[in-house]
This record gives C-alpha cells, sequence and structure tokens, in this order.
C-alpha cells in the first residue's frame, strides 16, 4: 500500500483501540474456581451439565451450597479476569502398567469378596486419601477401609468387631509419637490388632509441602483449630477449600510423606497375609 493511499486496507476493521480483546478460553475442569461475573458467586467446579438450554456447569461454594451457570462466551472471572468456560477434552485413555501406590496394576479387575480382616483410619480425611492411592491394591486384596471416627473410639469398637483369626484389624493413627495419648490408646490391643501411624497433627500434612505448592506446612499454635489456622496462613479460604487442594494434589503415592507410605503399606501387609497353622 502506498503511503498515500490512506483509504488501503480494510476501512471496516475499525481501530484498533475498538476492537474487543480476545477472551482466553479455560478448561472447566472439577476443583477450578471460578466468580460468575454476573451475580458473584464464587465456587469451585463440581460437574457439567447439559440442558435444553445448552451446557452449564456447577459451582460449589465455601458453605456447600451449589448453582448452575449458563457456559457464556465471557462469563466468569479467575482473579478478577474474564475467561470463557469451555468443556475439558476428553484425553484417550493409556492404561497404566502401574497403580497410584506403585504397585502392578490389575487390569481387568473384579473387586473380590471382602476379607474379614479391615483397616480403619481415624477420619474422612485419611479415608479419602488411602483410597486415593491404594484403592486399586485393597480391592485386588478384598479389604474394606472404615472409619474410626477418632481414637476415642477403638476400644469400644475393637470389643464389637472381637479380632481373632482371619478377622484382623490395622489401625492408621494420626500423630503416633511417643509420650502422646494416641500411643497410650493403642497399646497392648493383641496379636490380631496392628497399630501404624503418622507424627503429624493431621494427615495433610503428610501431603508434601510441594505438592500442594508451599514450601512448608505453617505451625499452628496449640489450642487453635490446626486446619482453620492453616488455612488462614495460606490464604486457602475455608477447611473445605483447603481440603480441596490438598485432595487434588495427590496422584501417586509420590506426592505424600515416607511416614504415611510405610504405615499403610504395612497394615496391607498385615490385614492381608494368612495366619499361620
Amino acid at each position: 500500500m502506498s503511503p498515500r493511499d490512506i483509504y488501503g486496507g480494510d476501512i471496516y476493521a475499525g481501530h484498533a483501540r475498538t476492537k474487543k480483546k480476545a477472551v482466553p478460553e479455560l478448561a472447566a475442569e472439577r476443583g477450578v474456581v471460578v466468580e460468575d461475573a454476573a451475580s458473584g458467586w464464587c465456587g469451585a467446579i463440581v460437574g457439567i451439565e447439559k440442558t435444553h438450554d445448552g451446557d452449564f456447569v456447577r459451582l460449589e461454594d465455601a458453605q456447600g451450597r451449589t448453582r448452575l451457570f449458563a457456559m457464556r462466551p465471557a462469563a466468569f472471572l479467575v482473579d478478577g479476569a474474564p475467561v470463557t468456560l469451555v468443556k475439558p477434552k476428553i484425553r484417550p485413555a493409556s492404561a497404566p502398567t502401574r497403580s497410584a501406590s506403585g504397585s502392578t496394576r490389575v487390569e481387568g479387575l473384579r473387586a473380590r469378596v471382602a476379607r474379614g480382616s479391615r483397616i480403619w483410619v481415624e477420619g474422612v480425611h485419611d479415608a479419602a486419601l488411602v483410597e486415593r492411592v491404594w484403592g486399586h491394591d485393597l480391592r485386588v486384596e478384598g479389604v474394606v477401609v472404615e472409619q474410626l471416627e477418632g481414637l476415642d473410639n477403638l476400644g469400644a469398637r475393637l470389643a464389637e468387631f472381637e479380632p481373632g483369626s482371619g478377622r484382623r484389624v490395622g489401625v492408621l493413627a494420626d500423630h503416633l509419637v511417643t509420650g502422646s495419648k494416641e500411643e497410650h490408646l493403642t497399646a497392648n490391643l493383641g496379636p490380631h490388632v496392628m497399630v501404624t501411624g503418622h507424627p503429624y497433627i493431621d494427615v495433610w500434612q503428610a501431603v508434601k509441602p510441594k505438592a500442594v505448592g508451599i514450601d512448608a506446612w505453617p505451625s499452628i499454635p496449640r489450642g487453635q483449630d490446626w486446619k482453620t489456622g492453616v488455612c488462614r496462613e495460606l490464604g486457602w479460604g475455608t477447611p473445605q477449600d483447603g481440603w480441596r487442594r490438598v485432595y487434588n494434589a495427590v496422584n501417586s503415592f509420590r506426592d505424600l510423606e515416607s511416614h504415611l507410605i510405610g504405615a499403610v503399606e504395612r497394615l496391607v501387609d498385615f490385614v492381608t497375609e494368612p495366619d499361620e497353622g
């Protein structure tokens, strides 16, 4: 175009300053936190639902409430910037040869009938992490994981369960250190019960800091709720928000500290080994 040709090019394209900026697309993966631009509702993505009016994303807020929002262009904000949510691409599944625990994966697995023996853990987060990493192994072996909801219930649960030959119990305890209340509650339980544990105040700490994107777990003063304090120090919002981060950060045994890995492996071996005689 000649410098004198002032009408050269596309005269309908408009000035660069008047053009709308392209809004980036973001895959609507579970756990991603977004804000609905119109209402200000903020929550984590928990699913996508197809309706007669198109695709909608379901968000869950910090109180556990959920709402559906239409997946319209530029309808959501991430860190204050508009994004367009799109369906995640379906990746072709490639069958791994190893399970999340590092064991050889059994393909075409049909869960065996549950054994009489059990593994007991203290709470829901312990159970979720054990399932996430060792779930495949436990289904192969037919081992059921149950929640104790606190070691204070251990004595009563054992009396009810009546451990014996073919009915072993493996117990995973939090904060199992010398001289602790936990050590006292788990002492002298008999040959058919094994207790292992980790030294951490909470099972969250058994997840490597690097896995959740921090340098180290914060130190929370005694007397304060540990999860609440950690979320406050790290700016994670509520303990529910924090747990979502922790859970989604764990993909295999490599994301866990060796104390927890060893403790769970010993329990699995204990409840699956045949009784002598």
